[in-house]
């Protein structure tokens, strides 16, 4: 579906240097993109986009999302065809240590590309990612759907949801935002290293000899690799590009379409079957899961209906490539090149399953 539609094109990612913006990336730079990225700095030590050579690849803008003139001169200066906003503080705990950081970031970081747009006048169409967070989350055990109830009990979750309601004001008042939203699931992968996440956190410790700490193992996720939502990122810009009519307004959720939720501590033994030399420890202190919800999960039956995608891989392959990646990192491997190939694999993987996406034509 959106093998064509992104050659040649000029798209413009924001937060391309965090973890899925990296993925995105390189996904848009095997499609034929002229990837224009904007990000206020490089967020970690080691990070995917240095591993895997991005700032030689694509025409790098270092700004701060909250600087809205910054923003405004490189949406006006590009020209952008399509655009990927997921500039994002996106951890948890941060946004309770500095909660008004966190809410300029997410909440007035959305309304600067949205009012960057409107001043512009074009109609560019922008993807903006908030978070599966976004939801009033009372732990019940069937998925959120998109109409369900914002909310937010802690500064990320509520900033989240703030973006939302922005993103809301300004589509359905101004005629030249052609913009929708999507909301994800726990993502892992390789190329992540954000502190305070279960993977890059253990990732981390296994590879400096250490044993992580499990803050809170019997916390349930709807775990998914993130070339899973990714897909539908891109799915769903590229109908905002051909049917911005149809698609305008609209908000979906990315998540496993399957029976996909599993404990923190069953992920990580499915993770020993393909890194046996691991370990870790589990936390007897409440004080570690601070903030952190018990139970989260999402509905996806609407972008399965509206945008014919849905999730491919089950939990062992989910878990398996991330520890590809990483061990072919720990080994030296051109890590640009590796995470290509999974890329392509995962196309291949969705032609097999006569996904819509994935279709040449």
């Amino acid at each position: 579906m959106f093998n064509n539609v992104y050659n040649n094109k000029k798209v413009l990612v924001t937060g391309n240097t965090g973890f899925k913006g990296s993925w995105l990336t390189i996904w848009l730079k095997i499609l034929g993109a002229e990837v224009v990225g904007l990000s206020d700095s490089v967020p970690t030590e080691p990070s995917n986009y240095k591993i895997s050579d991005l700032e030689k690849r694509i025409e790098q803008n270092f700004v701060n999302i909250i600087n809205y003139n910054a923003v405004s001169d490189i949406v006006d200066k590009y020209q952008p065809d399509i655009i990927f906003h997921l500039a994002a503080q996106s951890l948890v705990r941060k946004s309770i240590s500095d909660p008004h950081q966190t809410f300029q970031t997410n909440t007035m970081g959305t309304a600067n590309i949205l009012e960057a747009l409107r001043q512009n006048g074009k109609s560019i169409p922008t993807v903006i990612i908030t978070s599966d967070k976004c939801y009033r989350n009372v732990e019940w055990v069937w998925g959120y759907r998109e109409n369900d109830e914002l909310g937010g009990d802690d500064p990320y979750s509520g900033s989240k949801a703030a973006a939302e309601l922005v993103f809301r004001s300004y589509v359905n008042t101004f005629d030249n935002i052609i913009a929708a939203t999507t909301r994800a699931g726990n993502v892992i992968g390789g190329g992540d290293w954000a502190p305070d996440r279960i993977i890059p956190d253990c990732i981390t410790a296994w590879l400096n000899g250490k044993l992580p700490l499990i803050r809170k193992p019997k916390a349930t996720r709807p775990w998914q690799h993130v070339l899973e939502p990714l897909s539908g990122y891109l799915t769903l810009g590229s109908l905002l590009y051909s049917e911005p009519q149809e698609y305008k307004g609209q908000s979906y959720n990315f998540g496993p379409t399957s029976d996909f939720s599993y404990t923190v501590l069953s992920l990580l033994k499915i993770m020993k079957e393909y890194w046996p030399d691991i370990n870790w420890e589990e936390s007897q202190s409440k004080k570690d899961s601070e903030g952190e919800s018990t139970l989260l999960s999402l509905n996806c039956e609407k972008a399965l209906s509206n945008l014919s995608w849905k999730s491919l891989m089950n939990i062992n392959e989910t878990v398996r490539m991330t520890a590809e990646w990483y061990l072919a990192y720990n080994d030296g491997a051109d890590m640009y090149q590796f995470s290509k190939n999974q890329i392509l694999n995962y196309v291949e993987l969705g032609r097999k399953q006569k996904i819509d996406w994935a279709n040449e034509k």
